[in-house]
């Protein structure tokens, strides 16, 4: 057996200098470090355009520089912030053009979800989506917006979670990452708005629970389309304020 055979037959060569386990440690922390950061922007206390700097971050989550590298790489790559040459890294601005694209995505996506939830769904799904909803309830009577919007992404985060289709879980996520200061801006137009969405999300759960799947897939979309014209009000100076373009249609599947 030659010594290249009998390297292979050991199995791949390990780097004695490297520890697996500060390999697993890092992976671990870019993570955390991702998720933190990730969370501040969805939440707002990171806001478009704000910049983000290593030794800042490291200081903050007392991490290695190593590990806020490597999640703003991530971060970049998920379309939530962006690395400006001789500049830094900057959390993303979503311009509203890009935005409208980005909700008629999302309507397409969370229609789909809706039909193939609406055919499997379980009592036990329905309660996770419930309580979601009843988060909703209780931060709309405690006029907390930052509990109800919390609430309102977890609920459609789930929602297109339990359809189990990976692939259009993975898009979603990147879509309403991109999505979150319009979505959160978009409550307060009106001293309604919180209330009228509580009451769609609402009408969707029950067309889930009816296994109504032409039903929660029409809801879903009206409700997105509800919450583009508000991101449009919200969004643009008052006395320039066009009406946004309505969605596509929803295409209702055949009835047999």
């Amino acid at each position: 057996m030659t010594e290249n055979m009998q390297n292979a037959a050991a199995g791949p060569v390990v780097d004695p200098a490297v520890d697996p386990i500060d390999v697993v440690r890092s992976q671990s922390l870019t993570a955390l470090v991702r998720d933190e950061i990730e969370r501040c922007i969805v939440e707002g206390t990171l806001a478009p355009g704000d910049k983000l700097t290593e030794a800042d971050w490291a200081a903050r989550l007392q991490v290695s520089r190593g590990p806020v590298r490597e999640a703003f790489r991530a971060l970049e790559q998920a379309g939530l912030v962006r690395n400006e040459k001789n500049r830094g890294v900057f959390v993303r601005v979503v311009t509203l053009a890009e935005a409208d694209e980005i909700y008629a995505v999302r309507a397409v996506l969370e229609e789909a979800a809706c039909r193939m939830l609406a055919a499997t769904i379980d009592a036990r799904q329905l309660a996770v989506l419930r309580a979601h909803v009843d988060a909703m309830r209780d931060a709309l009577a405690a006029h907390d917006r930052d509990a109800y919007a919390r609430s309102n992404v977890a609920f459609h985060d789930t929602l297109v979670a339990q359809a189990g289709n990976g692939k259009l879980y993975e898009t979603y996520r990147r879509l309403v990452g991109e999505l979150s200061l319009f979505r959160r801006a978009a409550l307060v137009v009106h001293d309604d708005t919180m209330a009228r969405s509580l009451a769609e999300h609402r009408a969707i759960l029950t067309a889930l629970a009816s296994r109504d799947a032409a039903l929660a897939s029409t809801l879903t979309h009206a409700h997105v389309n509800g919450g583009r014209e508000r991101a449009h009000e919200a969004c643009e100076p008052a006395g320039q304020r066009t009406a946004a373009r309505p969605l596509p249609a929803t295409i209702d599947e055949p009835r047999t």
